[in-house]
């Protein structure tokens, strides 16, 4: 059975903003390996069509973003949206009750789903789904944008902590 891990870049005030954040080389390399390693990755519709970007070659990239992209491209994405109608290549459009296609997803994966996007991830905390959060920590203060728990906070406990080079720590909580 497969883990849920929600996990996102944050500022130190709690808020998410994939443009107000400087990832360094090692970080990044953090990201192309976690994209390649997951069985997948559960989206809403907003940070979907936000990572939509990398389903396009941009000449200007390194070869590490287009790493990035090519572990993006190939990592299944289902994709949780009443507005979509259609979605890219190698993702799949969640049709249905969340909790009850979420479940199945978990139950037909080994290793771990990835959820994307603070709001997506607050239901899937409400229907008692995430197994774990991991926030890295940037050491920015927004005091605005979308919080990156959106709703009610979940009882935690602390499981690890571990710097991620360029001054970004990452906090792992389990639910308590």
């Amino acid at each position: 059975m497969a883990k849920l891990v929600f996990g996102m870049n944050l500022s130190l005030d709690g808020y998410v903003d994939h443009q107000e954040f400087q990832t360094g080389p090692e970080l990044f390399r953090h990201w192309i390996e976690r994209v390649g390693g997951v069985a997948g990755s559960v989206y809403g519709a907003g940070m979907y069509e936000i990572m939509r970007y990398w389903d396009e070659d941009d000449p200007d990239w390194d070869a590490a973003r287009r790493e990035f992209a090519t572990a993006w491209r190939n990592q299944p994405k289902w994709v949780v949206s009443r507005s979509l109608k259609s979605v890219g290549p190698n993702a799949t459009l969640v049709e249905g009750d969340l909790g009850t296609a979420v479940r199945a997803l978990k139950a037909r994966h080994d290793g771990e789903i990835a959820v994307s996007g603070p709001t997506l991830a607050q239901s899937l905390t409400d229907l008692g789904l995430i197994d774990e959060y991991r926030l890295y920590l940037h050491p920015v203060v927004l005091g605005r944008g979308t919080p990156f728990f959106a709703g009610p906070r979940p009882r935690l406990r602390l499981a690890a902590s571990d710097p991620m080079g360029e001054d970004v720590i990452r906090l792992t909580y389990v639910p308590a």
